[in-house]
């Protein structure tokens, strides 16, 4: 079978969407039969995500196979329900890594070693060897960055040379912005774009145009003539509650059809897949939820994209609306008892997320301790379960001064302590705790209660563990160890009783999706529900 490509381009700006636009693709090919299989291009020389700050790059996104990617894979395994791996993530990292290590081994002897043909090259041979691998019908190629950055502009040319020899269709994703002191669409940054995407050889099949509004029609025909495309492939992909209706959005244009026909495969669609779909993602909602964030990170949504999507999908599960109230956990800190309930006292659930480093970490140990005392729902995720293990070691068990050793190396109790294959690493990237690990749930426990079964694999991310020179006394006094590995080596979820409070290790968010939701997130919305139902 030789595999056709769809090659997905950003404009002028970036965030637009290509991701969601990349997966809304590869799901309406899903319902036309199709096997598709998304790849990220990212132009940064990191040769992954991994040891990126969330507040320049958003989420770092892991797979089951340790890999540390770009937060778009997670929209591709939350559209498409497929497992992701690391042989889809390109970055230029990796490339002038390998074409470095090529030209030092004399793959290129007597040759001065350029970006045309050898990188090019290069990257084409990776393209090629994917598909020989996974055996897609489709390939959705998205190119991180906008049109003119000097780090995309290799790949693009590649894309290029690509489209010689395969069959391959071009979409550019574009902005259209609207001035409310005009109130008229503008198309001049699109045609810039065009003019430079032309310039190195690439003339875009469709146009997809975001914007605040519907497309107006004078836009889209301005759009088309620039373009020199009909206007029925200028596509509208306005601003929308729900990203999870844009495939369903694009197919009512005839966008699917399109597609299909350029690529030359049927267009034939599975109707039971697609009411499966749109009554998972548009299902009725008859509750409101709110649930607080309590992070260091919430300057940025993207750093907690999963978490997003997570408290989406188990919203839906509960047919209830999540609003989601973001606090940042720095002013929580040195706070009286007062304020913290004035920050905190309207929530339904508390819930902190992951994180590293010591900014904020008193604030969130303050907000598990309301949550505590108040018998409010919470839920720790990584960082936040164990926090949740000191605040209850400072506080039930009377260890004063028990902290972590990330955050206080001559803490007197070391509740949360370095993994001992950690303590003597050398370099940072890909060697944390990562990839999807087996967790062996306690049955009698809240986290046996919402997995409904003994084993599990969950992902993770992280370099300090539980210390368990403290399980005992921490027992004792009435924690729950609720989830082990199966050697019972490691603590992966704690618990507290009378009262839904639940800590995981894992990285629950990163596996949920709309038709399987994570169940700590569907348990702790529904326990959400029930608390916001006695305190209203």
């Amino acid at each position: 079978m030789q595999t056709k490509y769809v090659v997905v381009l950003g404009s002028l700006l970036s965030g637009l969407g290509k991701g969601i636009l990349t997966a809304s693709m590869g799901k309406i090919l899903s319902f036309y039969g199709h096997k598709v299989l998304p790849v990220k291009f990212d132009g940064y020389l990191n040769y992954d995500c991994g040891t990126m700050n969330p507040f320049r790059h958003g989420e770092v996104f892991v797979l089951d196979d340790k890999s540390e990617v770009d937060m778009d894979f997670g929209t591709y395994e939350r559209f498409l329900n497929i497992e992701m791996d690391s042989m889809s993530s390109i970055t230029g990292g990796k490339l002038f890594s390998d074409i470095i290590a090529k030209e030092r081994k004399g793959d290129f002897l007597g040759t001065d070693v350029q970006i045309v043909p050898h990188l090019t090259s290069y990257i084409l041979e990776k393209i090629n060897a994917i598909a020989k691998a996974k055996q897609p019908e489709i390939m959705l190629i998205e190119v991180g960055g906008t049109v003119g950055d000097i780090e995309n502009s290799y790949f693009i040319e590649a894309m290029r040379q690509l489209s010689n020899t395969e069959k391959v269709v071009f979409v550019t994703i574009t902005y259209v912005p609207e001035l409310e002191s005009v109130g008229e669409q503008k198309t001049k940054p699109t045609q810039i774009a065009l003019r430079q995407l032309m310039q190195v050889g690439v003339m875009p099949d469709f146009i997809v145009s975001r914007s605040s509004k519907p497309l107006s029609e004078n836009a889209k025909s301005k759009l088309a003539l620039y373009s020199s495309l009909p206007e029925s492939n200028i596509i509208d992909d306005h601003d929308s509650d729900n990203i999870y209706k844009l495939p369903l959005h694009l197919m009512e244009q005839g966008f699917g059809k399109m597609l299909a026909e350029k690529l030359d495969v049927s267009s034939t669609p599975d109707k039971k897949a697609i009411r499966d779909w749109l009554s998972t993602v548009d299902g009725k909602r008859n509750r409101r939820v709110r649930i607080s964030i309590v992070g260091k990170y919430v300057a940025l949504k993207d750093a907690y994209a999963s978490l997003k999507e997570a408290f989406s999908h188990a919203g839906m599960a509960n047919h209830a609306n999540v609003e989601l109230k973001w606090v940042e956990s720095e002013n929580l800190e040195n706070k009286k008892a007062s304020d913290i309930a004035a920050a905190l006292k309207d929530s339904d659930g508390i819930l902190v997320p992951g994180g590293f480093g010591k900014r904020g970490i008193e604030g969130m140990i303050n907000a598990i301790e309301y949550a505590r005392n108040n018998k409010i729902p919470f839920l720790g995720i990584c960082l936040g379960m164990q926090l949740m293990a000191v605040e209850y070691a400072r506080n039930v068990c009377m260890l004063k001064g028990a902290n972590s050793t990330e955050f206080d190396k001559s803490a007197r109790y070391k509740i949360i302590d370095l993994m001992e294959d950690q303590k003597h690493i050398k370099y940072k990237g890909g060697t944390m705790r990562l990839g999807s690990w087996p967790l062996k749930i306690k049955k009698g426990t809240l986290t046996y209660e919402a997995y409904g079964k003994q084993l599990v694999n969950e992902r993770h991310r992280h370099r300090f563990e539980f210390n368990n020179r403290y399980r005992a006394i921490m027992e004792k006094r009435g924690l729950v160890i609720s989830g082990t590995t199966p050697d019972n080596m490691l603590v992966e979820n704690i618990e507290w009783k009378g009262s839904f409070g639940i800590g995981t290790q894992a990285h629950p968010e990163l596996k949920s999706r709309p038709q399987s939701p994570a169940p700590l997130f569907v348990s702790f919305i529904g326990s959400a529900i029930k608390y916001g139902g006695i305190r209203h």
